[in-house]
């Protein structure tokens, strides 16, 4: 299966639903890298985890792998599952909130030169 590259981070915040989760964590790593973005890591969460508003110093391009989540950012709030993706520019405020099962999200992260 042919893996699309991470998406840039053109706007504040989108979301893509049900689409194909890459075929590896090594797969979403190579397209990210190849789209500008730095640093590709795996983060878990908790069932029932809950991340009041905050912001990050850098770009996020992530697909949820396992689980689902709910991401509050610009006044709406997405309910991600499994396949799904979104990306989030840096520094915009979000809040984010994992289901009963936890989550597992493949996120790429773009950190601003120096």
């Amino acid at each position: 299966m042919e893996q699309q590259a991470s998406p840039a981070v053109a706007s504040p915040f989108t979301t893509t639903l049900g689409g194909p989760v890459p075929q590896s964590l090594e797969a979403f790593r190579a397209t990210a890298h190849a789209a500008g973005f730095d640093e590709v890591l795996e983060r878990q969460w908790a069932p029932n985890a809950e991340l009041g508003t905050h912001t990050h110093d850098f770009d996020v391009d992530a697909v949820l792998v396992l689980g689902e989540m709910w991401l509050t950012c610009l006044g709406g709030t997405a309910h991600l599952r499994a396949g799904d993706r979104f990306t989030l520019a840096r520094q915009v405020p979000h809040g984010e909130r994992y289901g009963a099962e936890g989550a597992a999200l493949w996120v790429a992260r773009r950190n601003p030169r120096a």
